[in-house]
């Protein structure tokens, strides 16, 4: 026999759980994840920093928003989710100038060098520095988010991968791992297989794609001093962070992949390696470890936010185009009013114009 919720989140990322906590308590909730362990995938495998200045519009605006309620959250924890550190973005004035936005204020090459003095002098020309940019504790921030929806009565189920979905009547029957649940709103939350979970339910897929985004941890002949801001290049081909006395790199790839459980490819870190040596002062001598996460986008990398508009109690929450983290908290909170009716106790559905109106959802 199925156990019934109003709502079942498909993925335990952090756009998931992060749903999860926001609707917990205001109705049933379960959520469930193919792996053994939450936030295998891309919410482990993240840059840890929330940046008001990165992606398009949108994804600005939910940044904001997602900084002040993780804000409030802070003041409950023992330990906090962010702490200040600026990111600076360096390159020519033309790619500069593409990514600037007004969340970020251009500085002077001399001010840039005081800043990140491993920078060598001649590997850019022009900089801007985001002052409101945060680093993200996110191991307590998806803590925090498991601890809060179960704690409200959300059920949450590992080692649960969804093989059936189907809408019988007025609501949803899923099969998940050896469960059978039934709910009238069914959350898309899967990540880079979102689009195949729709195929399963039989929703029309909206052509998400995953792209790949390595990292290493390395050690360095010259460690970052306290303070210095994440550091990236305009063209995206490079970003680099202390990490404690190490140093976390990325050539900031977007190379598009399949749903996987992604990994390094051979060489990839090393030309990245040889890059900063030649760019900066680091004396990057050793690899630590490294890992490969996927970023999956709709084609205008706006974040897929709402119910589908033909298939009834199917809610998207995908795309966010590895910028969960920084969207997450405001992304839950527009998804949870979404679904929650005025009284915060039964699921909802929305009329297309109503979703298009919203401009966070996009549907092909």
């Amino acid at each position: 026999m199925a156990s019934n919720y109003d709502v079942v989140i498909v993925g335990g990322g952090i756009a998931g759980l992060s749903l999860a906590s926001a609707l917990a308590g205001k109705c049933s909730v379960a959520l469930v994840e193919a792996e053994q362990t939450l936030a295998y995938h891309t919410s482990s495998r993240s840059a840890r920093q929330l940046i008001p200045s990165y992606g398009p519009a949108v994804v600005q605006e939910l940044t904001v928003r997602t900084l002040e309620l993780i804000a409030e959250r802070d003041a409950g924890l023992d330990i906090p989710v962010l702490a200040p550190r600026p990111f600076m973005m360096v390159g020519d004035e033309a790619d500069l100038s593409a990514e600037a936005s007004g969340h970020m204020h251009r500085i002077s090459h001399d001010e840039a060098l005081a800043l990140c003095p491993v920078l060598r002098p001649e590997s850019f020309t022009h900089a801007g520095l985001d002052t409101g940019s945060f680093a993200c504790n996110a191991p307590v921030l998806l803590e925090d988010h498991r601890r809060r929806a179960e704690a409200a009565g959300a059920d949450i189920i590992t080692g649960a991968r969804v093989h059936s979905a189907q809408r019988i009547g007025s609501a949803w029957q899923l099969g998940a791992g050896t469960e059978g649940l039934g709910a009238a709103v069914v959350v898309n939350a899967a990540g880079a297989w979102a689009d195949e979970l729709a195929v399963l339910s039989g929703v029309e897929k909206l052509g998400l794609q995953p792209y790949r985004r390595t990292a290493a941890v390395v050690d360095v002949d010259r460690p970052l001093t306290p303070g210095t801001p994440m550091v990236a290049e305009a063209a995206h081909r490079w970003y680099f962070r202390a990490e404690g006395g190490q140093v976390l790199i990325s050539p900031a790839e977007t190379v598009p992949s399949g749903p996987e459980d992604a990994k390094p490819r051979p060489g990839d870190i090393e030309a990245l390696v040889a890059r900063l040596n030649s760019l900066t002062t680091l004396g990057i001598r050793s690899v630590d470890r490294a890992w490969t996460g996927l970023r999956t986008e709709a084609a205008d990398g706006v974040p897929v936010v709402g119910f589908d508009a033909e298939a009834p109690g199917f809610f998207w929450l995908a795309g966010q185009g590895g910028y969960g983290f920084q969207t997450s908290s405001a992304i839950a909170e527009l998804a949870a009013a979404a679904i929650l009716d005025a009284s915060g106790s039964s699921p909802v559905s929305r009329t297309p114009a109503e979703l298009a109106a919203t401009r966070w959802s996009v549907r092909r």
